[in-house]
């Protein structure tokens, strides 16, 4: 006798298999996808770089993305930015920078006799920092407590941050000419690092050939897609996302390997352990599963661990790399079934 498939449950065609999430997912791959469009009306390749950002925002956490000059690093955070119905502030940094000019200062009224509180660029949802080295560590610290906590406390008055509140933040790895090295703790707070390469020959020149056939400003071709309402209910999907327990076993093996790994000076924290867990829950969203598999944890290691570590002096001498040393534990540790 036929199986009466009423309940319409998702199919596998490939290999015919019946499976029903338990959390409905479209909604929040369809604006992934619509994202993803947006961001490639102007961005040309950057697929990597795009998909990270995207689970950056599920995820609930902060990215930064690192590379040359002239690699879309700024443009495709501010786009970004644009295809999210919420509020976007750019702050660039420089040597000058005092916390004040980002979290804002109490100025003196003269009509009320009292000092008032003027909210500084920091109280806005998406936060672009370009060039987040060019500050000194004075003005670096100032982001600690809001990047982990959604709050500020000045004068000691606390001001909590309108959810969502996420950062984007921008380096240069080559030019270290009057940069200021970012704190460990601070590195520790961004979800992933994102390392952007150089496009392609093909991408160059359909980067070429598309900047000279445009006939409009290009911010102006990309609309807002998602609102912040859309982003707590994306958020609180991803959270529900399941994770069996021999997966968490594999991440917190994972990470307490950095820790006696003798090609690391320094090892990740359980701050790490939970960035991988989330991210991985991103990834598995942004692909229509409910649950984790054990290639969503391999995407998230590299880019959630590889600023958390320090390859030992000895090594670095070598050239050996912190994602060299990441990647060949991803090797050895043996993967759950």
């Amino acid at each position: 006798m036929e199986e009466n498939n009423t309940e319409n449950p998702e199919i596998n065609k490939e290999d015919n298999i019946h499976f029903q999430n338990r959390i409905d997912l479209s909604e929040l791959q369809q604006a992934v996808k619509d994202i993803r469009a947006e961001l490639h009306k102007v961005i040309i390749g950057q697929r990597d770089m795009i998909d990270m950002l995207i689970a950056t925002v599920l995820s609930n956490g902060h990215s930064l993305i690192e590379g040359v000059p002239g690699v879309a690093k700024t443009i495709t955070a501010k786009l970004m930015a644009k295809t999210m119905q919420i509020d976007f502030s750019r702050i660039q940094f420089t040597p000058d920078l005092m916390p004040s000019d980002i979290l804002g200062t109490s100025v003196f009224n003269m009509k009320t006799n009292e000092f008032e509180f003027k909210p500084g660029p920091i109280f806005s949802n998406i936060i672009l920092i370009d060039e987040i080295n060019r500050a000194p560590a004075k003005t670096q610290a100032a982001l600690f407590e809001v990047m982990e906590e959604r709050q500020i406390t000045i004068d000691g008055k606390t001001y909590k941050m309108e959810l969502p509140f996420l950062t984007f933040a921008t380096q240069n790895p080559i030019e270290q000419e009057g940069t200021y090295r970012l704190p460990e703790a601070q590195l520790d707070r961004f979800l992933f690092k994102i390392e952007v390469d150089y496009p392609t020959l093909e991408e160059e020149i359909e980067i070429i050939d598309t900047h000279h056939n445009r006939k409009q400003e290009k911010t102006t071709l990309v609309k807002g897609i998602v609102s912040a309402k859309q982003i707590e209910k994306f958020q609180k999907q991803v959270s529900d996302i399941l994770v069996e327990k021999n997966l968490i076993e594999y991440i917190g093996k994972l990470v307490h390997a950095t820790r006696e790994n003798p090609f690391l000076y320094l090892g990740a924290s359980p701050r790490a352990s939970l960035a991988i867990l989330q991210a991985s829950k991103a990834f598995a969203a942004m692909q229509g599963r409910d649950f984790v598999t054990p290639d969503d944890v391999k995407r998230s290691a590299v880019p959630v661990l590889q600023h958390r570590v320090i390859v030992t002096p000895e090594r670095e001498m070598e050239g050996v790399t912190s994602k060299q040393v990441i990647k060949q534990m991803l090797e050895t540790i043996e993967i759950p079934r």
